[in-house]
């Protein structure tokens, strides 16, 4: 199915004039830490030492004979996060059972795949073509929580590997389901995927499963929710107990559906951030390993109707949510989703990841691992009350780089900073603390 060029179409995420509200809390960064999780920080850490691994290998298999000369992946040092004066062909060898190198008669150096690292790449195309219906259901179940039922597809490749997406998926991939959306270009050649048609079916909330046991609704209508979100928090939190009484009346209050019409709610109100919750609750589900880059997920405030202080939410609500600094960008968990820093549910995608970071060598850096702090001068009067900008005012896509700026400043001081240890010592360094 062709792309289809509709002129008329005007870009809805655009506004003229813009506000942009800032929190005038501590730190993102400094909040965080007070609130560490180690076995989460953990999972932090095998990820990205996991991300470099999966780079390569998805670098290898765009080319045509899944070889490249060393050279050229110089250019790649940020994604790979090997900064110089690192050797790229240090980090390749750590991984023997995956990749190779070898000379040609020039004196070249060229990176390829073993036997073994063609074997899981084919592995992973398989897992992916089996995934197919339920990231099929995934991102049409976005489509259905957006404001308009609509998406631009630059926001949906952020979560492509999250939802277990093909590389390609903008090409073929998205065509394939007219029945469920399809590919518009607005004026300026930008894409965006439209629901074509609501699944009555899919307006039930996870939550809604786990609570009341019911997965399908062929007459569901979307609505009010009273249902509680699953809690878990640091068994060294003692907070909980002084919290208690707002956690639980917290947990009675009504909400919004994520499904249902947004249009109406009041910005700032107690309702509008429980929403939100709602929302980060059902996305994060969504994903693979129920966790995402803060940045991705903050990227859709105006498409699902959330708060400007999204970060500010997120990590307040630590019982439902984990943030971590760890890394160029933050990371956001469902704490529900995992036991210590395993997953309790995994995928087939998970699994396979999981196998081939078994088969590398490479150990990621050693960074001093600051102890879960109850402190006393961290106290949120206000833990449980709305964060959101009044109603009246516009917030958009346009401040977002200046959000990323900040995040990744986080790991920009850290990069110099590099010394190695394997994961079993990370492990090791937390449970140490």
């Amino acid at each position: 199915m062709a792309n289809q060029l509709i002129k008329p179409f005007k870009n809805p995420h655009y506004l003229p004039s813009v506000t942009r509200l800032m929190t005038t809390s501590k730190r993102v960064q400094d909040r965080s830490q007070q609130k560490r999780v180690h076995a989460l920080e953990i999972a932090v850490e095998k990820h990205k030492i996991a991300s470099k691994i999966l780079f390569l290998l998805e670098l290898l298999k765009q080319e045509p004979e899944q070889v490249i000369p060393i050279r050229s992946l110089d250019q790649h040092r940020r994604q790979l996060n090997l900064p110089k004066p690192h050797k790229i062909s240090d980090f390749i060898r750590k991984s023997p059972k995956l990749f190779e190198m070898y000379k040609d008669q020039r004196g070249t150096t060229w990176v390829g795949l073993t036997a073994k690292g063609e074997e899981l790449v084919e592995e992973e195309e398989r897992l992916i073509a089996e995934n197919e219906g339920k990231a099929v259901e995934h991102v049409t179940r976005l489509l259905m929580m957006s404001v308009n039922k609509i998406l631009p597809l630059d926001k949906i490749a952020h979560f492509r590997r999250d939802l277990g997406l093909p590389y390609d998926f903008r090409k073929h991939w998205v065509h394939k389901y007219p029945d469920c959306f399809r590919v518009l270009k607005d004026e300026d050649d930008v894409e965006f995927l439209k629901l074509v048609s609501w699944n009555p079916c899919w307006s039930v909330t996870e939550v809604e499963k786990k609570v009341t046991g019911i997965t399908k609704a062929e007459n569901h209508v979307p609505g009010r929710l009273s249902l509680a979100f699953p809690m878990k928090f640091p068994p060294d939190y003692k907070k909980v107990y002084r919290y208690g009484g707002q956690i639980e009346n917290f947990q009675k209050r009504e909400y919004l559906s994520p499904y249902a019409d947004a249009k109406e709610l009041k910005a700032g109100s107690v309702e509008f951030d429980k929403r939100a919750i709602a929302v980060m609750h059902e996305v994060l589900s969504f994903m693979n390993e129920k966790r995402l880059i803060t940045d991705h997920l903050t990227h859709f405030r105006r498409e699902f109707v959330m708060p400007q202080k999204l970060m500010r939410i997120l990590l307040k609500h630590f019982g439902i949510f984990y943030v971590s600094e760890r890394g160029k960008r933050f990371s956001v968990f469902l704490t529900e989703a995992y036991d210590g820093s395993e997953l309790i549910e995994k995928c087939p995608l998970v699994v396979w990841k999981e196998k081939v970071v078994s088969l590398t060598g490479y150990r990621g850096r050693k960074k001093k691992i600051e102890t879960f702090d109850d402190m006393d001068d961290f106290v949120d009067n206000d833990l449980f009350e709305s964060d959101s900008e009044d109603e009246n005012t516009i917030s958009i896509d346009r401040s977002f780089k200046e959000e990323d700026d900040t995040m990744s400043d986080v790991e920009d001081e850290l990069v110099t900073q590099i010394s190695e240890m394997d994961i079993g010592e990370v492990q090791k360094a937390y449970n140490d603390t």
